[in-house]
């Protein structure tokens, strides 16, 4: 226990405050990057060897939507089941025709002919000689390999579209403020290169893995980029609000006396008594430290002058070994 004289208590502007139950506010800052939303990315490809016989105006960079034509093509295995469907769809309407109608039309829709093409088919009973090739989705041309008058191989990437409506931000949090961290946290990312604007996400995943070099783990946040300002290898700035939702026991921040390997703090025991507490700290932040064992709810713990008041006890307990030696 270390006891002060009214005199010194006022001269040293020492106040306490009582330990209570408070939800505290703990905001994580760290920078990330807006990359593609990878569920939202479409490739244009031929199932059969084909020929590109016109391109669209459309380049890298170019912003399409859905059913837009992207190109001609002429494929000679397209050709083949058209025209086998055409045969069937003329044939008598008999059982065993409607079964093989059937069959040909699927091998249409396995070599991935759009259906607004195997309709006019249907409706035309011609076999096209050029199909028009359209865009599957909404979104900007993130590469064009497609080129008039070329032989496109099975497989082989013409067009690809990626829908940037909405994408990832990709944030680097340090190793120590993982354990904070939780599925469905609001975050706040601002893109610097549009200070004062915000898009507000939560998390969806976080990634169950530490980057060696940096030390540093890794959450995804989905966000709306209706106008698409958010842009792939953007850098953005992340504020993650990893706030508890129940309150817990805390004292300010200011009460805490850390020398490193232990925490304490000191009660005010009335009187101008103030007893030395060794407590164990939880989460911080909002300017408070959760207290998870050392002091009880309702307990006044100095917040303001505490370290004069340690200087003090130390500075007694000096001077009490120094007379006891002297005695000895």
């Amino acid at each position: 226990m270390v006891k002060l004289s009214p005199e010194k208590i006022q001269r040293t502007g020492v106040r306490s405050e009582p330990a209570a139950n408070r939800v505290i506010r703990t905001i994580i800052r760290a920078p990330g990057t807006i990359v593609l939303d990878e569920r939202r990315i479409s490739v244009v490809t031929m199932r059969a060897e084909s020929f590109v016989q016109k391109v669209a105006d459309v380049t890298t960079g170019s912003h399409v939507v859905r059913g837009q034509p992207l190109m001609e093509i002429y494929s000679p295995a397209v050709s083949s089941a058209a025209a086998e469907y055409i045969s069937t769809l003329n044939s008598p309407s008999v059982g065993t025709s409607q079964q093989y109608g059937r069959g040909s039309r699927q091998r249409l829709m396995n070599l991935d002919l759009p259906e607004p093409v195997i309709s006019k088919i249907e409706q035309s009973r011609e076999v096209p000689i050029g199909i028009q090739w359209s865009s599957p989705r909404d979104g900007v041309v993130l590469e064009r390999n497609a080129i008039e008058g070329m032989r496109a191989q099975p497989g082989q990437v013409l067009f690809r579209i990626a829908d940037h409506s909405q994408v990832w931000a990709l944030i680097d949090v340090a190793e120590r403020d993982l354990g904070t961290l939780a599925i469905g946290q609001t975050v706040t990312v601002r893109a610097r290169s549009f200070p004062g604007r915000e898009f507000i996400g939560s998390i969806n995943v976080i990634y169950p893995e530490i980057n060696k070099e940096t030390r540093t783990a890794r959450v995804r946040v989905e966000l709306a980029n209706p106008d698409l300002v958010l842009l792939h290898a953007m850098y953005v700035d992340a504020e993650i609000d990893a706030s508890g939702r129940e309150p817990v026991l805390s004292v300010p921040e200011s009460a805490i006396m850390d020398t490193g390997s232990r925490q304490a703090v000191l009660v005010d025991r009335g009187e101008g008594r103030f007893e030395p507490r060794e407590v164990k700290l939880g989460h911080r932040g909002g300017g408070y430290a959760e207290i998870r064992q050392g002091v009880v709810d309702g307990d006044p713990v100095v917040v303001s002058a505490n370290f004069l008041i340690d200087a003090e006890s130390n500075l007694k307990a000096a001077l009490k070994g120094f007379s006891d030696g002297a005695q000895q």
